[in-house]
């Protein structure tokens, strides 16, 4: 949730860039930056970026893991000696003994 003093104009931004940095590297927190009144952008740490989209990724593997899951539940799929002969195939791999 963004909290009131974690927004501010784009314009003090720009006169007071050296403390809102380091603001933003201290805290994490992102900061709303406003043209007008209105929410323009959101700043972030590049530390603070990096560990939102690491969730993010681990999120959407998550997300793919459980749709896979749930289709192989409901017998949707083919065994993987198949897939991976059918892929063989279509890119012409050749076989490997044993596999």
């Amino acid at each position: 949730m963004i909290k009131v003093e974690d927004i501010h104009s784009l314009s003090d931004f720009q006169r007071n860039t050296k403390a809102h940095v380091s603001r933003l590297k201290e805290t994490g927190k992102p900061v709303v930056l406003t043209v007008n009144g209105k929410a323009e952008l959101v700043v972030l740490a590049a530390q603070s970026f990096q560990v939102l989209a690491d969730k993010i990724e681990r999120a959407e593997a998550i997300t793919g893991i459980r749709r896979g899951l749930a289709e192989a539940e409901a017998g949707k799929g083919r065994p993987a000696r198949e897939a991976l002969g059918a892929i063989r195939k279509e890119h012409r791999i050749p076989s490997v003994k044993g596999a």
